[in-house]
């Protein structure tokens, strides 16, 4: 069996930042505020520009759910890349409250936001292709489970030949259940306390 490409970077995760730049696109440089709120933290830089590496850098007739938005890096990445709808969800109603805010500074038109719970939206999102979604994000705080809640949901809402992205405090693999989840690890990397992931229908 070919293992999955992967990639390792030493950097872990440190102070909240007081703004997120997103990093490929349309909106390529541009800075967003980050609320400073406990549990909160952006993606890092290298880690999405790894992820839209491997997913591609145009992301057109894509249809995206970002299911934990928090700072909304991952959403707005994909949204910079020509999607040609992101929602993204979120259920604090400050956190809710700023991405609104970035939402009108960028003039995204094509992002649908959502205030909600993330494993609901999963089950019954507010908008969604009839053949499932293209791309889903999962980076849910990483004090909880919320990770191995939402992977079956999102296996029932993902296209056929869509994309998964986990982040998560643990890593994901055959022996975490994952093939027996229906999954398949497509590509992964580690940076610092950080495992993501891209998961492919098995």
């Amino acid at each position: 069996m070919n293992r999955p490409r992967s990639a390792s970077f030493s950097s872990p995760r440190r102070s909240l930042p007081a703004e997120v730049r997103i990093i490929g696109g349309q909106w390529r440089r541009r800075r967003l505020p980050v609320l400073h709120k406990e549990g909160l933290r952006p993606t890092p830089d290298r880690v999405r520009e790894t992820l839209f590496n491997w997913l591609g850098q145009d992301l057109t007739g894509w249809h995206c759910l970002d299911a934990f938005a928090g700072t909304g890096a991952l959403g707005f990445e994909a949204a910079s890349r020509h999607a040609t709808q992101v929602t993204m969800n979120e259920k604090d109603p400050q956190v809710f409250a700023q991405l609104e805010q970035s939402v009108r500074q960028l003039g995204a038109a094509h992002v649908l936001l959502h205030r909600g719970d993330g494993l609901q939206v999963l089950v019954q999102p507010p908008s969604r292709q009839a053949k499932g979604w293209d791309l889903i994000l999962l980076d849910p705080p990483f004090a909880s489970d919320l990770d191995a809640q939402a992977l079956p949901l999102a296996r029932q809402a993902l296209a056929d030949d869509g994309f998964v992205y986990l982040e998560s405090a643990r890593a994901w693999t055959d022996a975490a259940g994952l093939a027996e989840q229906g999954w398949r690890l497509h590509r992964y990397l580690k940076a610092g306390a950080v495992h993501a992931h891209l998961l492919r229908k098995g």
